[in-house]
């Protein structure tokens, strides 16, 4: 087995550093010196999720509800104006453990909306639509405005995304980074950092070509299997979509999606599975313990001694890539996915 996972976050040195410095005067892989970005002028107005959010100022104190948001914050320098969090499936983004600690954690999973009011937001950062949305579990952006705080949700959950049939999810058309993008330059835009924005961006998008160049550009369409978690262990599994962010990170590399539902995160059995003969199974690693199949050595046994899955190409070979669930969700932390996914293909020899 392969565990590429330790990867993560090795962007995070770049962003800290560059944070309190003008992007004026730092070389990204260029001789030239990049022109500073254009202040925000207020009241800014910004369309999220068919919806219009306007700001007067920078917001200074921030609920932020979901890890990969509040992890994009960090990475901007703004972990001084987070007052809460909550939603979170395993460690924080590496280098990033100091400013962690000294941020109260409403909820490991989803919050009360008494206890988001309660720290006194300006805004409420949302990573997910089902947290804050029409049928939000936390509450309703109408909750909130009535209250004064502004509400922004990830572009990555709502755009060419259905949320209202409950579970993960419909993705209508595949998600690309693009949407991450989208995101670090809207949040750039209302705290007035775009500096900052783009030279994340800059660095994560020379960290995905870096990771294709290392296989020799794209892979013959191996087949490959995203499994996040399964209710029950030898139930069916919680599966990688065929627009998910696995699947972006499956055809950034040139490989093989065996689930073609537009369902973000559908149950599939494993004789169906066993049909497509995946010649890599990637493991979700996380702390969470929700469902039975949370821990990976859970999911190495039961993929080892089954009777069906242990004759699957990749189970015989022990094709297994170990990720943390993180990468796996429209976050930056895709980036380490493609990454991670890149190491394994080349280290089984499935790389060109």
């Amino acid at each position: 087995m392969i565990d590429f996972d330790r990867l993560a976050g090795r962007f995070v040195a770049f962003s800290r550093i560059l944070a309190p410095i003008p992007v004026a005067v730092v070389a990204l892989g260029s001789l030239c010196t990049p022109a500073a970005a254009a202040p925000t002028h207020y009241p800014l107005e910004i369309a999220n999720c068919g919806q219009t959010v306007r700001f007067e100022k920078p917001p200074q104190r921030i609920v932020s509800i979901g890890q990969g948001m509040t992890e994009i914050l960090f990475s901007l320098g703004l972990a001084d104006k987070i007052a809460g969090t909550a939603v979170w499936v395993g460690p924080v983004l590496k280098g990033y453990e100091a400013e962690n600690r000294k941020i109260k954690r409403l909820a490991d999973n989803d919050p009360s909306f008494e206890s988001v009011v309660g720290e006194q937001p300006d805004l409420v950062a949302a990573e997910f639509e089902w947290h804050i949305g029409a049928q939000g579990s936390v509450g309703k952006r109408e909750q909130f405005a009535d209250l004064g705080i502004n509400i922004y949700v990830s572009p990555a959950d709502c755009v060419a995304k259905v949320n209202t049939h409950g579970g993960d999810g419909v993705r209508r058309q595949l998600f690309t980074m693009d949407l991450i993008y989208q995101e670090i330059r809207e949040l750039s835009e209302i705290f007035d950092i775009k500096d900052r924005g783009d030279a994340l961006i800059v660095d994560l998008k020379k960290r995905e070509s870096g990771a294709v160049a290392s296989i020799g550009g794209k892979t013959a369409e191996i087949p490959v299997v995203f499994w996040f978690s399964s209710k029950e262990v030898a139930g069916d599994a919680f599966i990688a979509g065929k627009n998910s962010a696995p699947a972006y990170i499956l055809k950034t590399l040139g490989a093989k999606n065996v689930v073609t539902t537009e369902e973000e995160w559908p149950l599939v059995g494993w004789e169906t599975i066993a049909e497509a003969n995946p010649s890599v199974i990637v493991i979700a690693r996380m702390d969470r313990r929700r469902y039975a199949a949370d821990d990976p050595a859970v999911k190495m046994d039961f993929l080892e001694t089954d009777p069906v899955t242990s004759q699957l190409d990749a189970v015989k070979n022990r094709r297994f890539v170990q990720m943390d669930a993180q990468s796996m969700n429209p976050t930056i932390r895709t980036i380490d996915g493609i990454e991670i996914l890149a190491q394994g293909i080349k280290a089984f020899g499935l790389s060109q």
